[in-house]
């Protein structure tokens, strides 16, 4: 009965995610990409960047500690970087396929728990939002709307990034696990598409 459950809570947290959002529509050339209001909506209506953010969120959770605060922090940082970044590097074809192994390194280790040093952690969450602030980044006009969208795009961000340590205080351990691995089979499906 207790497994029962914690797959239940699990899945539904999952799949309140799911269906909260599209498919990866958080790339290059997709969608609006100007002003505050689309900037805002960017990360939420992308299934691979809410997983991700989420999933930063739960993870920093599950380590616990200065882990909580640091892991977020890393993240934020590092994706307004890649903003930055994409500015003056051009968009990798690789791109996609980068957001879409985070999406899944970021599953595995939710869905495994898988301990590390926070300051290790820190560091891999920060490559990942290399990784996607540089998606984020190469989509913005260099205009004034191109600030709003981006100024948009860390706003949610951050709150995302807050819901995913709030949603593993509410989940158990194991639901929070089986949430990452959930995680793990949209990454792989999204990757197949």
């Amino acid at each position: 009965m207790r497994a029962m459950k914690f797959f239940s809570e699990g899945l539904c947290a999952f799949l309140a995610v799911a269906l909260a959002a599209t498919a990866a529509s958080a790339h290059t050339g997709v969608g609006a990409t100007s002003g505050l209001a689309a900037g805002l909506a960017h990360p939420v209506f992308g299934l691979d960047h809410l997983i991700v953010m989420l999933a930063v969120g739960l993870w920093a959770g599950q380590l616990g500690g200065r882990a909580r605060l640091a892991l977020p922090l890393s993240f934020f940082g590092l994706i307004a970087a890649g903003m930055a970044l994409a500015v003056a590097l051009p968009v990798l074809a690789v791109s996609e396929l980068a957001v879409l192994a985070t999406v899944i390194a970021l599953g595995l280790l939710v869905g495994l728990e898988v301990r590390l040093s926070t300051t290790l952690a820190a560091l891999l969450v920060g490559g990942f939002a290399l990784v996607h602030g540089h998606v984020h980044g190469a989509e913005v006009p260099a205009t004034a709307s191109g600030l709003a969208y981006g100024a948009g795009v860390l706003t949610t961000t951050a709150l995302l990034l807050a819901g995913g340590v709030a949603l593993r205080a509410m989940l158990g351990r194991a639901a929070a696990r089986v949430a990452g691995l959930a995680a793990v089979a949209v990454g792989g499906i999204l990757a197949a598409a």
